[in-house]
């Protein structure tokens, strides 16, 4: 693959700041003293030209990179797990590597630190999941001289990279519109933590209440575990008008209903209870669970074609959007049944 635009090298920074190659190198490497007011125009040239001395853009000069990035926000979890890994089968189809950065918070010192070690290798380009915080900070801070692309749950996004979606507004409204059609006069959620306020899955839910003209429950707010799903889950199991619930992901889902059992509440016949994202161990959960099925793995080879098409010299921002789909199992019925 072809670079799309050319990463700054030491002469660039040179020719803008107006000093030697030299000097530029002194005031990097910090080997010898350089005059302030010398130092102030180099570091100004650097930040101007996005330059980072690494071997990314010695690759550039070469003609020579073997591997795409990884940015992201976590490793473990289900659906970055499955993205990863989505990335990974496809480079490795077009031989080339992959190495991944974990952002570790949004601050910039944690996403500069990130930044720093993507660009110390000869990378082609980069792929940032912008789940969460870290990664929407990361997207933000990320030199536009390399090419990037966004991979993430929204139908839209800001800015000009190009971007592999999975449609979770779309999803998280028609989960609510489903348990709503069985008859439940609404729809409690239990929400997983995000880049934003809310999450797409959030947004739909919230839609589709506010379109069927029901009442709108609190949001209640989970960690990614399991046991957040149970303490939650606690609590709506003692309100009695509780009787469906639409959690943010499948792990939470088991903690609600693990609750909802433990408080003499029945799933599906007292309280229906649907997950988002379909794990492969909750079809075999009792009841299995209802859900909403996002395909990881195909984001991921999604996110790395469009990649490949930005190294490659495509223009423009190009998008990819697939609509995650109902998944109906057991733990959910109509009301009162």
């Amino acid at each position: 693959m072809e670079a799309k635009n050319r990463v700054p090298v030491l002469s660039d920074v040179a020719k803008a700041a107006g000093v030697s190659v030299p000097t530029v190198s002194r005031v990097l490497t910090s080997s010898k003293y350089v005059a302030p007011e010398l130092r102030e125009r180099v570091m100004k040239a650097v930040n101007d030209l996005e330059y980072r001395p690494n071997s990314a853009a010695r690759a550039t000069r070469s003609g020579k990179r073997s591997m795409v990035a990884v940015l992201t926000g976590a490793t473990s979890n289900y659906g970055y797990a499955k993205t990863i890994e989505g990335i990974e089968h496809a480079a490795r189809k077009a031989g080339l590597s992959v190495i991944i950065a974990v952002v570790e918070s949004d601050s910039e010192a944690a996403v500069n630190a990130a930044i720093d070690l993507v660009l110390s290798q000869p990378v082609a380009g980069v792929i940032i999941l912008e789940f969460d915080r870290p990664g929407l900070a990361a997207v933000k801070a990320f030199p536009s001289s390399v090419p990037m692309v966004v991979a993430g749950g929204g139908t839209r996004r800001s800015g000009s990279n190009p971007s592999a979606l999975l449609d979770e507004r779309s999803a998280g409204r028609d989960a609510t519109e489903y348990l709503l059609s069985l008859g439940h006069k609404t729809v409690h959620h239990v929400a997983v933590p995000t880049m934003g306020k809310h999450s797409g899955r959030t947004q739909g839910w919230k839609s589709a209440l506010t379109t069927a003209g029901a009442p709108v429950p609190p949001v209640l707010h989970a960690t990614w575990e399991p046991a957040s799903g149970y303490k939650l889950g606690l609590d709506l199991a003692d309100q009695g008008d509780v009787t469906a619930i639409f959690c943010g992901n499948d792990d939470v889902a088991i903690g609600v209903i693990s609750a909802l059992l433990d408080r003499g509440r029945r799933v599906p016949e007292d309280v229906s209870v649907m997950g988002f994202d379909d794990q492969p161990h909750v079809a075999l959960w009792r009841p299995s669970l209802t859900t909403v099925r996002q395909d990881f793995g195909d984001l991921g080879a999604r996110a790395f074609q469009l990649l490949s098409a930005a190294v490659d010299g495509a223009d423009g921002s190009a998008s990819s959007i697939v609509k995650p789909e109902l998944v109906l199992r057991n733990s959910t019925a109509a009301a009162g049944s």
